[in-house]
């Protein structure tokens, strides 16, 4: 099964609920949220207040991807703001293990995310106790950026270490995501496709996020 997970980082903000009804009426899956803090990446998006009004606009998951210093400090806040799963990036968490502990504590799925630059041989000791491998096929911080190809490699290998161990972890890939690049990414061994611009540029949306969903 393929998720959809649109990003609404690539959203017109003037137009937010108009944009949460299409997703709502669309064959996505997750709302993805991107949350930026201007120091782990060079730019800056919206915290608990914007997510908190996108719960109330929808009842599909909100995938919450924190690309953000010391995320252990607002893990609880974007729990009570509607987070469904919390992702956070394997670099900036000292104790990944106590991070995730504490995702799961609070009830919501567990996903960490992984830089461009960064193996997933880094994944090897925590990967059982992940539900969300988010690989980012961007430098993350903002939309719009081309797909790295070497990407392709990672979600292969990834996928191996998942199947030699009989988890049911969900391989997420975000950045730079397209109709012409969705088969080779799903056919490489992803799960979930976070397209940000791909959908909301498109002159019909609902349209662009079916294709995806059913690429063969």
């Amino acid at each position: 099964m393929v998720f959809i997970a649109p990003s609404l980082l690539a959203c017109n903000f003037l137009k937010l609920e108009e944009e949460c009804k299409m997703l709502n009426e669309s064959e996505a899956d997750w709302f993805h949220l991107d949350v930026m803090d201007g120091r782990f990446v060079p730019n800056i998006s919206f915290g608990m207040s914007i997510i908190q009004q996108i719960r109330t606009a929808t009842k599909k998951p909100c995938d919450v991807h924190l690309m953000i210093e010391e995320p252990e400090k607002y893990t609880e806040a974007f729990r009570k703001a509607g987070a469904d799963s919390l992702s956070v990036h394997i670099e900036v968490c000292r104790h990944l293990h106590r991070n995730i502990q504490q995702i799961k504590s609070l009830g919501m799925k567990a996903g960490v995310a992984v830089n461009p630059h960064s193996p997933v041989d880094l994944l090897s000791d925590i990967l059982q106790d992940i539900d969300i491998v988010l690989l980012m096929s961007v430098n993350p911080g903002f939309g719009g950026q081309e797909f790295i190809p070497h990407t392709y490699q990672k979600i292969r290998s990834l996928k191996k270490m998942i199947h030699e161990r009989g988890l049911k972890t969900l391989i997420s890939i975000d950045g730079g995501v397209t109709l012409e690049n969705a088969a080779g990414i799903l056919h490489a061994g992803a799960d979930v496709l976070v397209a940000g611009s791909t959908v909301f540029q498109s002159p019909d949306p609902k349209a662009t996020i079916k294709q995806l969903k059913y690429t063969d």
